[in-house]
């Protein structure tokens, strides 16, 4: 799990790196975000499902195999 660099106190500015480094980890978390709000919004199982990740992982996964073959980017 990766946590984005807070921003100093103060009036210290976050240095070029750990800015960098936080706008690619909002570009990677917004695609899971996004994947997860279709898989979600397509399958209704999905919305109030309550699991640890590991048992939730193997439905998620046929929802997103599904949802791939609906959408035509699996023959």
């Amino acid at each position: 799990m990766h946590t984005p660099v807070k921003q100093p106190a103060g009036d210290q500015v976050l240095a070029a790196d750990d800015r960098t480094y936080n706008v690619l980890l909002r570009g990677l978390r917004c695609l899971g975000e996004r994947g997860f709000a279709v898989l979600t919004g397509r399958w209704r199982a999905l919305q109030h499902f309550t699991a640890s990740p590991s048992k939730i992982g193997d439905i998620v996964k046929a929802a997103l195999v599904l949802t791939h073959f609906e959408h035509g980017k699996i023959a």
